[in-house]
This record gives structure tokens, C-alpha cells and sequence, in this order.
């Protein structure tokens, strides 16, 4: 079976440091694919053995709309030549217990559905954590997460798919029978808040593309980038602290039982549930 990963990044390096090592890893850094949204070569260097493909960033309107179909226009290209794609954010790591599937491989031979969803994680730093080292692993020196249906993405397709709004374009007609599949044990982990020292760049480049782009709906949620870092400590912290297997059970009963399904756009996704619960991570994430 043939997997690669697929990213756009800019100038997000502890996060896509994080991506790199952490899929290529497991199915070969030969097998990344790197979107690099202008010329960089720090994450030539950052990510030596991965298919850099460098695309202008002299232009930011309407971002996002135009990074979605970029990305998803790569995707679909490469699943002409590999049996499943993994599309994430750089600051995104799908993690899934190894007592439950011993390699990306072995979870796709687990399934029948076109694309796989997984519940959401929202990784924290959180008082008493020590700064992170730059080879630190975040799965393995931050515990703290929030259970949430906004990360709760799809992350992987065996057929060219697109990806749009956290979500899979299924087609207008096929909203009611396409598979909603979220696997047991298997995370979609964001990264953003697990380090506070990494997180002041990321928001000072989000704010400029907010600022450049403000027209864009997706570029909104950009904004005022430090309150809503502000903001998100303050619901994770009113969210109710549950023990793991209780955790993900309420995230299953509250996410994966509920999928949205939009015959207007013609898409299938999570529901928008952000800060279900706050748990610990189990030993296991360290060892990953």
C-alpha cells in the first residue's frame, strides 16, 4: 500500500518540524509532500527529505478559498499514483493507539470508506509544563487537551476527494449515504496551543494575513489572533475535566453520532462542538 502526507505551511517551523518527523516516521519522508507558500529555505532544511513544491505569496486575496483549492488540487493528483492521501494542517498530527493499529498501513486496511474523520484534539501548554525543547515531541510533554468537534477533521482519502470546511465534498446527492467513519482510538491532535513560545510567531503571522485578507471568511477567525488565545484558555478551562475513556466516550457520543450533513454544499463534516470536555492523555501518546 502506497501512503503519502500532504501540508502547506509558512513560515510555521516548530509546527511543521512537528509534522515532518511525526509522518515521515511512520510512512517515509520520501512519501511527504510540502507546500511551501513562497520561498523558504529553512523548511528545505527543516524538512530535508520531503517533496518541497514552493508556490508565490505575493498575492493573500482571498486566501483560503484559493489555499483550499491549491491544496486540494494537489491532493487529487497525487491520488493517481498513491492508494490514500493524508491532507492536515502543519500543526496537525493524526495519532492512534498502537495497541489498536501497529501503522498507518494497518488502519487503512481496517476500513471500506473513501475518507476517515478523527476526533479532535486541542493540545495544550498549560501552567507547570516546561518549555519545549526544539526536538521535543508535543505528544510527549504536553497532557492536557480539550475534546472538540471543530478538530474533529477528515484527514485522509483513497479517492480524490476534496477536503473543504473540516469536512469531505461528497456531492450534493450523496450527503445522506456517504460514510461518516471515525475510527476508535484514532486522533486528529492540533497543536497550536502546545507551545506558548511558538504560538506568539504563529499569531503574529495570522494577524497579517487577517489584515491582508479580510474578506476572506476564513481569514476572520485570524483575527485579533491573542485574544482568541486568551479566549481559549478560558473555555478550556470552564470545559468539565473528565477521565480519559470517559472523555472520548462523551466526544464519540456528541461528535461521531452526530455528523453534519449539507446537501446545499454537498458535504459531510463534524459538528461544530468545540470544548466537549478537558482530559489527560494516556501513556501511550508518549510513546508514538
Amino acid at each position: 500500500m502506497k501512503i503519502c502526507a500532504l501540508t502547506m505551511v509558512h513560515k510555521d517551523y516548530w509546527a511543521i518540524t512537528q509534522w515532518y518527523n511525526h509522518y515521515g516516521g511512520q510512512i517515509g519522508y520520501r512519501n511527504l509532500f510540502v507546500i511551501s507558500h513562497g520561498y523558504d529555505p529553512e523548511i528545505e532544511r527543516l524538512c530535508p527529505e520531503a517533496n518541497i513544491i514552493t508556490i508565490p505569496r505575493d498575492e493573500l486575496k482571498n486566501f483560503d478559498r484559493v489555499r483550499m483549492r491549491l491544496i486540494n488540487g494537489f491532493q487529487s493528483g497525487l491520488n493517481n499514483v498513491y492508494d490514500w492521501v493524508i491532507q492536515t494542517d502543519a500543526d496537525e498530527l493524526v495519532c492512534f493507539n498502537p495497541s489498536s493499529y501497529g501503522s498507518f498501513e494497518e488502519l487503512f486496511q481496517s476500513t471500506s470508506a473513501p475518507a476517515l474523520f478523527g476526533l479532535g484534539l486541542n493540545l495544550a501548554e498549560v501552567e507547570g509544563d516546561a518549555p519545549l525543547k526544539v526536538n521535543d515531541r508535543a505528544v510527549a510533554h504536553r497532557s492536557v487537551a480539550c475534546v472538540t468537534g471543530h478538530y474533529s477533521k477528515a484527514w485522509a482519502v483513497r479517492k480524490a476527494l476534496p477536503l473543504r470546511w473540516h469536512g469531505v465534498f461528497c456531492g450534493y446527492r450523496k450527503t445522506e449515504d456517504f460514510p461518516f467513519e471515525m475510527p476508535n482510538e484514532v486522533f486528529f491532535v492540533h497543536l497550536k496551543y502546545a507551545n506558548s513560545e511558538a504560538l506568539k510567531s504563529t499569531n503574529s503571522v495570522r494577524q497579517f494575513v487577517a489584515d491582508s485578507a479580510g474578506e476572506d471568511w476564513s481569514a476572520n477567525g485570524w483575527a485579533n489572533s491573542d485574544r482568541q488565545t486568551r479566549w481559549f484558555y478560558r473555555k478550556m478551562a470552564a470545559a468539565p475535566e473528565l477521565p480519559w475513556d470517559q472523555a472520548i466516550a462523551t466526544g464519540y457520543e456528541q461528535i461521531r453520532d452526530n455528523p453534519v450533513r449539507d446537501p446545499k454544499r454537498g458535504i459531510v463534516k463534524p459538528p461544530f462542538i468545540n470544548y466537549v470536555c478537558r482530559t489527560v492523555l494516556p501513556d501511550w501518546f508518549t510513546t508514538i
